[in-house]
């Protein structure tokens, strides 16, 4: 099998000067839980940060006060849901009947494993035929299933650890640290999906194509950094970019927030929270070297 090696990072997205709000994409964040408010203000953040037009986080309602005052730049679309876990039929046909209307969806980052998530995962992943990108919660949600993965409607891309990598494939993940490229590609081809495995040089793949990422450091391995990511790919992805390109590229970017933020703060006392607000140096870094140029405020990051 013929896999090519990407080492070139694609083009940024392009930002018309006659651009409005709506030229850079309109994307939905499904997120959060009681307890878990920070993992939906997280990616929320990473969405804006990464160029999105507009954001919208579908939160359940018992944290929608909490996740509108992080930031009052995203918007919030609050779900019923009961003590029980459940989403109210009202609330899942509300949310359902918007879809058409967002470029890309993301779901799953601080979901818990609540009962609606896996119904409204499969659901997703069967109907969108936006772009979908998957992460946490909804990653566990599909393992879940005694069945292989179902046939999609459109791009779908798959952010998992090594330890929710190892419950959709089920192998230990002592393999999986062996075999990384291999077992990635295998998924991605089967599947149809850019599965981005997350890690030390993390790797996004095709099953035709592979891509591993330079940036990033240990500061990064903290609760709610991938929420960023997840965020991050989103707008990229509502941007226009295709999913393989969307993926590396936030892949890096992620990264290279987290050098500048480790370069100013050290890895040990780095949080995920630092990462959107070096979000934005990374994107001055990425613009000044697409033009071939250095720029003059900022260190080198190899």
């Amino acid at each position: 099998m013929n896999i090519q090696r990407i080492s070139n990072l694609p083009k940024l997205p392009l930002r018309p000067e006659n651009a409005h709000k709506g030229t850079f994409g309109k994307v939905l964040v499904i997120a959060g839980s009681s307890g878990m408010s920070g993992a939906a203000c997280l990616a929320g953040m990473g969405a804006l940060r990464g160029g999105a037009g507009l954001v919208f986080l579908a939160v359940p309602e018992s944290i929608q006060t909490i996740v509108s005052s992080w930031n009052p730049c995203y918007l919030t679309l609050p779900l019923h849901v009961d003590q029980q876990g459940q989403l109210s039929q009202a609330s899942e046909a509300h949310l359902f009947s918007q879809m058409q209307g967002f470029d890309t969806v993301a779901i799953g980052p601080g979901c818990g494993s609540n009962a609606w998530i896996e119904n409204v995962t499969h659901k997703l992943y069967t109907e969108l035929k936006q772009p979908l990108i998957l992460d946490a919660d909804a990653l566990n949600a599909l393992s879940t299933s005694d069945k292989s993965l179902p046939t999609a409607a459109g791009p779908r891309i798959l952010t998992p650890h090594p330890g929710e990598f190892s419950r959709l494939i089920n192998k230990p993940v002592e393999e999986i640290g062996q075999q990384r490229e291999a077992l990635s590609i295998a998924f991605a081809k089967q599947h149809q999906v850019v599965l981005l495995l997350k890690g030390a040089h993390t790797i996004i793949t095709d099953g035709t194509r592979i891509a591993v990422n330079t940036t990033g450091n240990s500061g990064m391995a903290t609760g709610g950094s991938g929420d960023v990511l997840t965020g991050l790919i989103t707008a990229l992805s509502g941007q226009g970019m295709p999913a393989f390109e969307a993926a590396q590229l936030a892949a890096h970017l992620h990264g290279l927030a987290g050098d500048l933020a480790a370069n100013d703060l050290s890895e040990p006392a780095m949080i995920a929270a630092d990462l959107p607000d070096y979000l934005p140096d990374a994107w001055l870094h990425m613009i000044h070297q697409q033009d071939g140029q250095s720029h003059p405020r900022l260190p080198i990051i190899e």
